[in-house]
């Protein structure tokens, strides 16, 4: 059978799979799998080729974005392949492209999905969900652009949350932190003056979500400057309008100085 089974792996370590995707990919003919689009901080590749009972073909950027995915499309061509992604496999619009050609090849696609980044950041946060808008990356200084600020201003003209996913090249071992990703949005700030995230900013850090030992902190932008998250990866909410339940979760939850109930509306 021509299959492509794209499968998510979760969060933070080969654990984080569900018992579908596992079946998955104990019985299919090939199995890849790529790490480059996200960190899993806690993965083993050796514990998880002995819980599949079988070896996995870790793939790079470059088998996808140079090659086009020819290795996984030539696979599926010969039977059922699945392709192992962190998180859930299309919430980033990474690898909808490699979908769209095996369809096009005759070859029949599926997609199990596993628990993802975007929902597990709401969720420990405390904030709520119908509260966000528009998601954006915030970029390495290399990549700059001012996106990232413009989002955060539409979205706050229309009183919502913004989730800001920090870069990252896990095949470089860099990873964007909360401190820099202020700092980046500040320095934007400080050029353009339109009030939109200052020193005074309410933001949400949060590291390692799906891990037994994540870390999250609310506080004014001026004071996450100075906490420590630890270890990557790193994610960062600017707040909208606060409902007077968020401002509560944060506060117990988060660490939020009390004063939050005073200065959130």
């Amino acid at each position: 059978m021509k299959e492509l089974v794209f499968v998510g792996l979760g969060l933070n370590d080969e654990k984080g799979i569900s018992i579908h995707g596992l079946e998955e990919a104990k019985t299919a003919d090939s199995v890849f799998m790529e790490l480059y689009t996200s960190l899993l901080p806690d993965f083993s590749l050796e514990r998880f080729e002995a819980l599949l009972g079988k070896t996995i073909t870790t793939l790079s950027r470059r088998n996808f974005e140079e090659e086009n995915g020819k290795l996984i499309l030539d696979a599926a061509n010969r039977g059922r392949t699945v392709l192992l992604v962190p998180g859930d496999p299309f919430v980033a619009t990474t690898h909808i492209a490699l979908r769209i050609d095996a369809e096009k090849l005759g070859i029949r696609t599926r997609i199990v999905h596993g628990a993802s980044i975007i929902s597990a950041i709401i969720g420990i946060s405390g904030l709520h969900n119908y509260k966000f808008g528009k998601t954006v990356t915030v970029p390495f200084p290399e990549n700059f652009s001012e996106t990232p600020y413009n989002v955060i201003a539409q979205n706050k003209k229309l009183g919502l949350h913004t989730l800001c996913l920090l870069d990252l090249k896990a095949e470089e071992n860099r990873f964007l932190t909360i401190r820099e990703g202020l700092e980046y949005l500040l320095s934007i700030e400080h050029r353009r003056i339109e009030n939109i995230i200052t020193s005074e900013a309410i933001a949400v850090g949060v590291a390692r979500v799906g891990s037994d030992s994540p870390s999250l902190r609310a506080d004014f932008a001026r004071n996450l400057l100075k906490f420590d998250f630890g270890g990557p990866p790193h994610s960062l909410i600017l707040t909208g309008q606060l409902h007077f339940m968020e401002i509560e979760a944060l506060i117990n939850l988060a660490g939020a100085p009390k004063e939050l109930r005073e200065v959130a509306k």
